[in-house]
């Protein structure tokens, strides 16, 4: 990409796309087109098939997703399947159609088996079974990394893919249902010491074991492998660091100051009980992530704080 070069991300707003487009205006890109979800019905193939023809993006970012944690995913199974089918779907069509240099999909470390050998390598795809409660959106992500696949092979598009895992940061949802368990758990503990509780109820056992990545690390990846990978195969994209969710309750609670109980719920689902990625492909290329766990959660209560204020 040169810095002049028209660039479409789509979710801009999110907490990856926001990172995105953090990164590249730190390095100078300017020329961005964004379009909020209001504006733009990505779900909508007309709509979708107007704005590329119009606005002719040279690179595409495809960050826009619906997402949320094991109870949105469980709850609303059928919305996250066929949403995200219908997003991806016209947007990688589109940019073929109009003739985009390059595009990014991105996708997300739920689309290996339940049980898969760890670290979880690029080759796992499709081997096994998938973790029930969020099966709808990993198939609809592996339809997403087989969409890129399928043009590039009939149309030979330079569409790539990339798998983060599990993500915290920046522009986060902290909603109490939806959201991921980084920034659920932050909100949890911000409303005990709120309320003066002596106690703050978690889901699980607290085995399970997870790893976690900053947003603007993984936009630091993204940029890096739109400037330079160009390979068929998707990429993994993580720390090659993991924590059970016990240990990163202890973490969180240290973080917020929180000075009462932790308590587990075993009756409700834990998940998947290990998803460690191997990102040893995109480490080999030149990529590094830089910003720890620890940090990563100071950094993020202080934003918290911010917007709770």
């Amino acid at each position: 990409m040169d810095l002049q070069s028209k660039i479409y991300i789509a979710g801009h707003r999110g907490m990856v796309g926001s990172a995105i487009l953090r990164n590249l205006r730190n390095k100078g890109y300017t020329n961005f087109i964004l379009k909020t979800s209001h504006e733009l019905d990505l779900r909508d193939q007309k709509s979708v098939n107007d704005f590329f023809k119009e606005y002719q993006p040279e690179y595409v970012f495809l960050a826009a997703a619906k997402v949320g944690g094991i109870i949105a995913n469980n709850s609303y199974r059928a919305e996250f399947l066929y949403d995200n089918l219908m997003m991806e779907s016209n947007i990688i069509n589109a940019a073929h159609q109009s003739k985009v240099k390059k595009l990014l999909f991105l996708g997300s470390s739920c689309i290996y088996p339940k049980f898969a050998a760890q670290p979880l390598k690029e080759e796992s795809l499709l081997s096994d079974y998938l973790e029930q409660t969020n099966e709808p959106y990993a198939i609809a992500k592996i339809a997403g990394i087989k969409l890129t696949e399928a043009y590039r092979d009939q149309y030979d598009c330079n569409f790539i893919s990339a798998m983060p895992t599990n993500l915290y940061g920046t522009g986060d949802n902290y909603h109490p249902q939806n959201s991921h368990v980084i920034p659920g758990m932050i909100h949890k503990f911000y409303k005990a010491i709120q309320e003066n509780k002596s106690e703050v109820e978690l889901w699980g056992t607290g085995t399970p074991m997870r790893e976690f990545m900053h947003s603007d690390d993984l936009a630091e990846a993204l940029v890096f492998l739109m400037n330079s990978y160009n390979e068929r195969q998707f990429i993994n994209i993580g720390t090659g660091e993991e924590v059970s969710i016990k240990q990163l309750a202890e973490m969180i609670k240290a973080t917020t100051g929180f000075k009462g109980q932790i308590h587990f719920d075993t009756t409700k689902p834990d998940g998947t009980p290990r998803k460690l990625m191997d990102s040893s492909k995109i480490k080999s290329l030149g990529w590094q992530p830089r910003i720890g766990l620890n940090d990563g959660l100071e950094r993020t209560w202080g934003e918290y704080q911010e917007l709770v204020k």
